[in-house]
């Protein structure tokens, strides 16, 4: 019988993690799954995640798939299974088969982060591994006229970490916005996909151009300028979260 394709949705605490991909003598969550596999199989098996997220940064809807030569085992069960073995800031949260063509990575259309800013003068303990804390509170109307220069198909040089190792620079943005929910500043991008910390360079940037009353002819020749130098601090890793990847046009638009 042919193996069976088997997609997974994963959430993970990343404080903890040098990243999603493995990494020689790092924690990463791809080695812990697929530590968790080798267990239930008895040989290595391989599982492919929808984005590569950063040492740090965490996932409430990363997308995972891996090649299964056991049948005993429903498709819907292997989340309970793999579970088992895992530590408590990796968990499995569903299971499903899928086609064999299915490749978490390469058949995704987009995927969408947020990214969680508290403000406040003093930080809840609670809060200081899943969020980045200021104390001034930034104007809202300002960050989303800036944010909007982002959307559609640009060179994102400006805000890629050096060592990227992209072949192209260029990524089309479906969705950038700043919305407040509960205590929570949040800015959610979608795009088909993102350079090496580009994420946490777009939010560092656009806090700092709304501070210095920057407007969007400004941010704009930052991000046309091309140039590294011009993009503000790196927002730290720990507000980042991978929300959840995007398989089909109608979930898309």
């Amino acid at each position: 019988m042919a193996e069976r394709n088997i997609k997974l949705l994963v959430a993970y605490d990343g404080t903890k993690f040098a990243g999603w991909q493995v990494q020689k003598n790092q924690r990463t969550v791809q080695g812990i799954l697929e530590e968790s596999l080798a267990r239930i199989h008895g040989h290595d098996v391989r599982i492919r995640g929808a984005g590569r997220t950063d040492s740090g940064v965490h996932a409430a809807g990363q997308t995972a798939n891996f090649y299964t030569d056991i049948n005993s085992i429903a498709a819907g069960k292997f989340a309970y299974a793999i579970n088992s073995y895992l530590p408590e800031d990796v968990k499995v949260i569903a299971g499903e088969e899928v086609d064999a063509s299915f490749d978490a990575r390469r058949s995704a259309r987009a995927r969408v982060y947020r990214y969680y800013i508290y403000i406040s003068p003093v930080g809840l303990p609670h809060y200081r591994h899943f969020c980045y804390k200021i104390r001034r509170r930034p104007g809202i109307v300002r960050l989303n006229e800036l944010a909007s220069v982002l959307i559609g198909e640009k060179d994102f040089t400006t805000f890629t970490a050096a060592g990227d190792k992209s072949k192209s620079r260029i990524r089309n943005v479906y969705s950038s916005v700043f919305y407040v929910r509960g205590d929570f500043l949040i800015y959610q991008i979608t795009a088909n996909a993102f350079l090496w910390k580009m994420i946490r360079s777009v939010v560092g940037t656009l806090l700092e151009c709304e501070k210095n009353g920057m407007k969007k002819n400004d941010f704009l020749a930052i991000l046309e300028n091309r140039d590294r130098s011009r993009a503000g601090t790196t927002a730290p890793a720990r507000g980042l979260f991978l929300e959840r990847v995007i398989y089909s046009d109608e979930e898309l638009y």
